[in-house]
Formats: structure tokens, C-alpha cells, sequence
């Protein structure tokens, strides 16, 4: 019996490391900014998808809901922050819907089983994917206006990027399941 409590408080601990480090790593991913064209690109979404392969849809939950909550209480974790304002300020301006689909693509992505298919791993990311842009242009055009090209502010600029950021994880899906054994 102590066994397994002890086996029980070894597994809470792991897990809450694993989301410490992925909150860490989706910071990084935030205010680490790559020059690309025509804006310049962060590895966020790349990050929230990777987690949710990697660490499957329950830790991955974990991980972007405690990320939020960083955020959202103060903790400069954002893309743009302090910049552009911390805590609530910060969260329910411009990209909020961004970054409330972070919580759905990493549930979708982590519920996903990938494999070496390349063509289905692709699709599977890019559905993954698109509840943040989803969210985000709804959120985009209900907090700057609907009469606003919303697509072309919202979406647009970023496509290239997030296209070269769904390849990279193409590549890496294949290899998932082997980082999966150390988590």
C-alpha cells in the first residue's frame, strides 16, 4: 500500500514538473521572435501543438491552462507583454481568442494519434491548428470591429509561418511516439 501511494506522488510530481517545463517552453516559444516575412514569426503555436503530441491532450491541457493563468494573473508570458501590458489588460486585448484556441488545439492535437503517414499527420496538425486561428479572427473582429479586414490583420500575415511551422512538425510527428516514452 505505500508502495503505490508513493509510486502515486512520484507520478504527481513527474507531471508537474513536465507542465512547469512546458509553461517555461511556450514562454520562450512567445517572446523568442524569428524575422520572417511579412511579420515576424514566433514558435507558439508550434509549441502548443508540439505539447499536445507530446504530452498527450491531459498534460497538454494542464500545461496551456496553467500558461494562461501565468498570464493572466500578471506574469509577463506573453508574446507582447510587458510591452503591451500584462494580466487581464494584456489577455482579453487583440489576441485572446489566439490564445483561448491554444486550449483547443493542444486538446486536439494531444487526442491525436500520429504515425508515419506524413499526408495524415499533415492534416492532423493543420486541424489542429485551426482552432486558433478560428477563435482568433472571431475574437479579432468582435474586439476591433467586423467592418475591419479581419482575415487580412489577423490571419494573412501569418500563414507562410505557420505553414513552415506545420512541415517542422510533419518531420517531427513521425518520431512522436519515441518522445513520448520519456514523458
Amino acid at each position: 500500500m505505500e508502495t503505490i501511494k508513493l509510486i502515486q506522488n512520484n507520478k504527481i510530481v513527474k507531471n508537474a514538473i513536465i507542465v512547469f517545463f512546458g509553461t517555461v517552453l511556450l514562454t520562450i516559444s512567445a517572446k523568442v521572435k524569428i524575422p520572417f516575412y511579412p511579420v515576424p514569426m514566433t514558435m507558439q503555436t508550434f509549441v502548443v501543438i508540439f505539447l499536445g503530441m507530446c504530452f498527450g491532450y491531459k498534460l497538454g491541457l494542464a500545461t496551456v491552462a496553467l500558461y494562461l493563468i501565468e498570464g493572466i494573473v500578471g506574469i509577463p508570458v506573453f508574446s507582447n507583454s510587458p510591452e503591451k501590458g500584462v494580466g487581464m489588460i494584456y489577455f482579453t486585448g487583440p489576441t485572446m481568442g489566439y490564445l483561448l484556441g491554444f486550449i483547443i488545439a493542444v486538446y486536439v492535437a494531444g487526442k491525436f494519434n500520429f504515425n508515419k503517414n506524413y499526408l495524415l499527420n499533415f492534416i492532423k496538425i493543420v486541424f489542429s491548428v485551426l482552432p486558433i486561428y478560428v477563435l482568433g479572427l472571431i475574437w479579432l473582429g468582435v474586439s476591433i470591429g467586423w467592418d475591419k479586414p479581419i482575415f487580412e490583420l489577423g490571419a494573412k500575415p501569418f500563414l507562410l509561418a505557420e505553414l513552415f511551422k506545420i512541415f517542422l512538425l510533419v518531420i517531427i510527428s513521425t518520431k512522436i511516439n519515441f518522445l513520448k516514452k520519456f514523458i
